[in-house]
C-alpha cells in the first residue's frame, strides 16, 4: 500500500510558497534519511587487469606500449581479393546493418531520457460552444442562453530532481549508448575475422585439391607402369589390382574438395551480403604472411581499450551503476513544480482582455511512506544485476587473455611445426622418387612404391594443414587484441567499476 501525501498551491502567495517548500525540503531530508534501506549493497568486484598474471606466452611475445593491430590488418596476407572481401562485407553485411541500427535506437533513447531534467511547456485552447444552465452560478443574460466558453492556457511544470534519479536515469542510457557502439565494432571485427578465416579455408582446399591432383596422377601413372609390367611378364594380376583400386577413391576425394570449395565460396559471398552466383566470381586465394608475431607489453590492460567485447561488458556495468542510483534516490520525497497561465471569457468580446486572464502555480510534494517493501525490491534486483554485470565484465576480461594466450603458444607451435612438416616432405618425395626408379627397374615391389607414395602425400597434406592453421591463428589473435580499434577512439575511457561506487 502507497500513500502519496500531495501539497497543492493555486494562485499562492509568496511568503505561503516559500514557506511550504522550506517545510518541503525538510520533510524531505528527514525522510530521505529514514527510508534510506540498508543491506543492500553490490557484492561483486571488478578484476584489477594490471594485476592479473599475463603468463610467459605473452610477456615473450611483448613488443612495445606502442603495438597494436593494424586497422586493416588483414592486408599482411598481401591478397587484394581479400581485402576487397573484407571491405564488401563490413559495407553490406546485414548483421552488422542491425548493429548499426541498434546504436541509432540507443541514441534516441538516450535523447529521450534527457527530456525529464528539462522544463516542459505545452499550450492548449479549447473553443466550446455550450448552452448554460439557468440552475447553476451563471447570471443572466448568461443564463438559459447559448454562448461560447473560451479558454486558452500554456502550461509549465518541471521536476527539480533534487537527488538525481532523472541524471542517473540519462547517464545509465548514455552508457548504453556506448555499449550498443561497442557491440556493433564487435560485430564488425567479428565479421572481419569471419571473412579472413573462410579465406584461409579456401586456400587450403585449393592446395587440397592440388595435393589430390598429384595424387591421382601419381595412381594413374603407377597403374600405368604396372600394367606394362605385367604385359612383359614382370609382375602379376595382384600387383595390377592393387594399383587400380586406388584410383577411384583418389577421384572421390578429389570430388570432395571440390565441393567443399563451391560452399566455401558461397559462404564467402553471403559474408559480403550478396547472393551465392557471386561467389563463383571467387578466384583462387594468392595468400602470403610475413608478419612477425608480436603484442603489446600492456596486456592485459591494454584489451580493456582495445577489444570491444570487453568495453561492452565495462559500459554496461556502469549502466547498472547509475541505475542503483536512480532505484536509491527513489526512496527521497519528489518535488514538483507547475504552474499555468492563460485567459478564460465567455464570447470573444474580452477573451485577451486583461480581465480574463487567469495564471497559477502548484509545487507538489510526493514522498513514500507505505510502499509494501517495492522499492527495496527494485533496488535489490537491479544491485543484483550489477553484479551479475561486473561478473561478466571479470569473465569476458580472463576470456580475452585467455584467447590471446592461446593464439600466441599456437603461432610459436606452429612455426616449429612448419619447419620439421617442410623438411620431412622433402624426404618423403626423396624416398617417394627413389622407390618409383626401383620399382621400374624391378628392383622392388609395388607395396614400396605406394607406401612411399602414401607418405609423400601425407606430408604434403600435413604442410598444408599447418602453413593454413598458421595463417587462421594469426586472424584470431588479430581478433583476440580486438582488431584495429584504437585505444580509447571509439569508446570513452570509463568509469573505474567498484563494488561500492553505486
Amino acid at each position: 500500500m502507497k500513500s502519496s501525501p500531495e501539497i497543492s498551491f493555486n494562485a499562492i502567495t509568496k511568503p505561503a510558497l516559500i514557506l511550504s517548500l522550506a517545510v518541503a525540503a525538510a520533510t524531505t531530508l528527514l525522510n530521505g534519511c529514514a527510508r534510506l534501506p540498508v543491506g543492500i549493497s553490490p557484492k561483486a568486484r571488478a578484476m584489477n587487469a594490471g594485476a592479473l598474471n599475463a603468463g610467459s606466452a605473452i610477456r615473450e611475445t611483448a613488443t612495445s606500449e606502442a603495438f597494436q593491430p593494424a586497422a586493416d590488418w588483414w592486408k599482411a596476407y598481401g591478397d587484394p581479393q581479400l581485402d576487397r572481401l573484407v571491405k564488401e562485407a563490413t559495407a553490406g553485411n546485414p548483421s552488422l546493418r542491425i548493429a548499426q541500427a541498434r546504436v541509432a535506437q540507443a541514441r534516441f533513447l538516450a535523447s529521450g531520457a534527457k527530456a525529464p531534467l528539462l522544463p516542459e511547456i505545452n499550450a492548449s485552447a479549447i473553443f466550446t460552444r455550450e448552452q448554460f444552465s439557468e440552475n447553476h452560478f451563471y447570471r443572466p443574460p448568461y443564463a438559459g442562453a447559448t454562448y461560447w466558453n473560451n479558454q486558452a492556457t500554456i502550461d509549465f511544470s518541471y521536476e527539480l530532481d533534487l537527488w538525481g534519479k532523472n541524471r542517473a536515469v540519462l547517464a545509465s542510457a548514455l552508457d548504453r549508448v556506448l555499449v550498443a557502439r561497442a557491440e556493433a565494432r564487435e560485430i564488425e571485427l567479428g565479421l572481419q575475422t569471419a571473412v579472413v578465416r573462410t579465406y584461409v579455408s579456401l586456400s587450403l582446399n585449393y592446395n587440397l585439391r592440388d595435393i589430390a591432383k598429384t595424387t591421382l596422377r601419381q595412381r594413374e601413372e603407377t597403374l600405368s607402369i604396372t600394367e606394362r609390367r605385367l604385359a612383359a611378364g614382370l609382375a602379376t594380376g595382384i600387383e595390377r589390382s592393387q594399383a587400380e583400386t586406388p584410383v577411384p577413391a583418389a577421384c572421390a576425394e578429389l570430388e570432395r574438395i571440390e565441393e567443399t570449395i563451391v560452399l566455401l565460396r558461397t559462404q564467402l559471398s553471403v559474408l559480403t551480403g550478396k547472393g551465392p552466383g557471386d561467389g563463383e566470381m571467387i578466384l583462387r586465394p594468392a595468400l602470403s604472411l610475413h608478419s612477425a608475431i608480436g603484442v603489446p607489453s600492456s596486456l592485459p590492460a591494454d584489451l580493456l581499450g582495445r577489444r570491444p567485447d570487453v568495453a561492452a561488458q565495462r559500459w554496461r556495468a556502469e549502466a547498472e551503476a547509475e541505475n542503483i542510483k536512480a532505484a536509491k534516490a527513489a526512496f527521497y520525497p519528489n518535488i514538483n513544480i507547475a504552474a499555468f497561465i492563460g485567459w478564460q471569457a465567455i464570447g470573444f468580446s474580452k477573451f485577451f482582455s486583461g480581465t480574463s486572464l487567469m495564471h497559477g502555480i502548484s509545487p507538489a510534494l510526493s514522498l513514500p511512506i507505505f510502499e509494501g517493501g517495492r522499492l527495496r525490491s527494485q533496488l535489490g534486483a537491479v544491485t543484483a544485476q550489477y553484479d551479475m554485470a561486473v561478473e561478466a565484465y571479470n569473465q569476458t576480461l580472463l576470456q580475452a587473455l585467455r584467447e590471446v594466450s592461446d593464439q600466441l603458444v599456437t603461432l610459436r607451435s606452429l612455426d616449429k611445426q612448419r619447419t620439421e612438416a617442410l623438411r620431412a616432405k622433402k624426404l618423403a618425395e626423396s624416398a617417394y622418387g627413389i622407390a618409383l626408379r626401383a620399382y621400374r627397374g624391378g628392383l622392388t615391389d609395388y607395396l614400396s612404391v605406394l607406401n612411399a607414395q602414401n607418405q609423400t602425400l601425407v606430408e604434403a597434406s600435413r604442410t598444408a594443414q599447418i602453413e593454413a592453421r598458421r595463417l587462421d591463428s594469426h586472424a584470431m589473435l588479430m581478433q583476440a587484441l580486438g582488431g584495429g580499434t584504437p585505444a580509447e577512439a571509439d569508446f570513452l575511457p570509463g568509469r573505474n567499476i567498484r563494488a561500492d561506487k553505486p
